[in-house]
């Protein structure tokens, strides 16, 4: 898979490929950011709680399921969802402050 002729040419390669897939990444979570912030707002606008603990941890099941069968770090994936909702949850009750 490597070009071992000219291992310069293979870096350059691999790195835009993640330089892509980064980019990829951030589009998605600003995406998802949106999605929560409007579920920010309607648990505000309702009275709810901004976090939902049973939600949260049928995620964390699902999306460690997910990593397993992608080859990824499971452990790494929950730390990865964990850090997402810490934010969101801020969000919800930013949120609820202001409604």
């Amino acid at each position: 898979m490597t070009d071992t002729a000219d291992p310069m040419i293979t870096l350059q390669r691999l790195r835009a490929s993640i330089d892509n897939i980064d980019a990829a990444l951030i589009f998605m979570l600003a995406e998802r950011f949106r999605c929560t912030q409007q579920v920010g707002v309607l648990k505000a606008e309702h009275g709810m709680p901004a976090s939902d603990p049973d939600r949260e941890q049928t995620q964390i099941a699902r999306l460690r399921s997910l990593a397993e069968d992608a080859d990824l770090d499971p452990e790494f994936a929950h730390k990865w969802f964990t850090f997402v909702v810490s934010e969101v949850i801020r969000h919800h009750r930013s949120a609820a402050e202001g409604a």
